[in-house]
């Protein structure tokens, strides 16, 4: 017997442990070399953990457990013989990576079909079918998702991760008739390293700064008819559509160089200011919201900006977001506007000093050269430490963004009139 001791590697600089998330493998069961094995959340991200080799499995750790990084939490009995049959599940990974969404990791999937569910007692078909794998059950919960919704396609009828991913990105039917079948049960879960973090460091921004929020609002109508005159031939030449995130970047950029005290942050005693624009853009993930950063955001074109937010935001939906993905950032940009949300205040991401909210486009009746006209109206919220940036600065930086917007030529002159350059002004 050759047994392989599996530790927890290092996720990143500073971080010194991980909790175990999710087993996707059950105690004694065959892994192949590269399987993702577990989930595990630092306080940063969650990443995956693949199998070093292929053999039976033995777990050392559970799930909710706080463990070292560089501990054993698993050991592989590499001499182990594959089980007759076991091969069959794998041969299926084309079918489901031709399905496959942007919120499922594809290395997972295959596994998940071929490794069930440990059962709390016998086996039957009755009992296998619509029994959701631990993954599944997760995503299940924190979605609201009742299983009764889902067609398992797993071994027995189990219903695997890929099963709800596929559902929720179909819609799942409800009836309306009978609500949303609530009950008086009450669950308790405890909250993931990720989660909790995120707790302290918003609670630690409210606790520790001056935090103000200074409102605007933008007529979005030049950037949607730009928009639509372009975004085709954008797409076809680019190969990357054309969005309202690109164009708020740029302006945020340009807004950063006129206003620095924006871009800065509180040192001790101290203020660093930054020669750079590395703008944080807040996801939506499985895992939560996170923020990776787009470094050097004010060298990017509007067409390098689309990229970068779209790599990063496929990486964070499929859970292969990495810490370096979203250390530092100088500010950050967070869109509430995509979930419906008319107005918020958005809480500075530390050790940030400002954050620009987003928010949804309405049609608004609004004066116009003395006429009442119905434009397409955004909200900007701009919530800022008072400490390091005074209201001219934080005001002016939020007329900026929005005089930029309403005249996206400016985006392409630097935030000046282009008439003025053009005229040597």
């Amino acid at each position: 017997m050759s047994m392989l001791e599996m530790k927890v590697p290092s996720p990143g600089e500073s971080i010194s442990e991980v909790e175990i998330a999710t087993w996707l493998v059950s105690d004694g069961d065959y892994v192949e070399k590269d399987q993702t094995i577990a989930e595990v959340d630092s306080d940063k991200a969650t990443l995956e953990l693949p199998a070093e080799q292929a053999g039976i499995i033995t777990l050392k750790a559970a799930e909710g457990d706080v463990v070292k990084v560089g501990q054993v939490v698993c050991l592989i009995d590499t001499s182990a013989e594959r089980p007759a049959g076991s091969a069959a599940p794998v041969a299926e990974a084309p079918k489901v990576d031709e399905k496959a969404t942007v919120a499922q990791t594809p290395v997972a999937t295959p596994e998940k079909a071929s490794t069930p569910a440990p059962n709390p007692g016998p086996v039957s078909d009755s009992y296998a079918k619509g029994t959701p794998s631990p993954a599944a059950s997760k995503i299940m919960a924190e979605n609201g998702v009742s299983g009764t919704k889902i067609n398992g396609t797993g071994k027995d009828g189990r219903i695997t991760k890929q099963d709800v991913v596929e559902a929720m990105a179909a819609g799942i039917p409800a009836d309306a008739a009978q609500g949303w079948g609530g009950t008086r049960d009450q669950n308790r879960e405890k909250m993931s390293m990720l989660r909790r973090k995120i707790a302290e460091r918003l609670v630690s921004v409210k606790n520790e700064t001056a935090m103000l929020t200074t409102f605007n609002e933008v007529d979005m109508k030049p950037i949607m008819d730009l928009r639509t005159k372009y975004k085709d031939q954008f797409s076809k030449f680019h190969e990357v559509n054309l969005g309202f995130m690109s164009f708020f970047t740029k302006a945020v950029t340009e807004a950063l160089n006129l206003f620095p005290s924006v871009n800065a942050q509180i040192d001790g005693n101290e203020m660093i200011f930054h020669n750079y624009a590395d703008i944080g853009i807040a996801v939506s993930s499985p895992k939560g919201l996170m923020v990776p950063v787009v470094r050097n955001a004010e060298q990017m074109s509007l067409a390098e900006i689309e990229r970068e937010i779209k790599r990063l935001a496929v990486k964070a939906r499929d859970g292969k977001i990495t810490p370096e993905d979203m250390t530092g950032g100088t500010f950050t940009i967070t869109n509430g506007g995509v979930f419906g949300s008319m107005m918020s205040t958005p809480i500075i991401n530390p050790p940030q000093s400002a954050i620009l909210g987003m928010h949804n486009i309405i049609e608004r009746p609004v004066a116009i050269d003395g006429k009442v006209e119905i434009r397409p109206m955004m909200y900007l919220a701009l919530s800022y430490d008072h400490r390091i940036i005074d209201g001219k600065e934080s005001v002016g930086f939020l007329v900026k963004v929005k005089e930029m917007i309403e005249n996206p030529e400016r985006i392409i002159f630097g935030g000046k009139d282009p008439y003025a350059v053009l005229l040597g002004l």
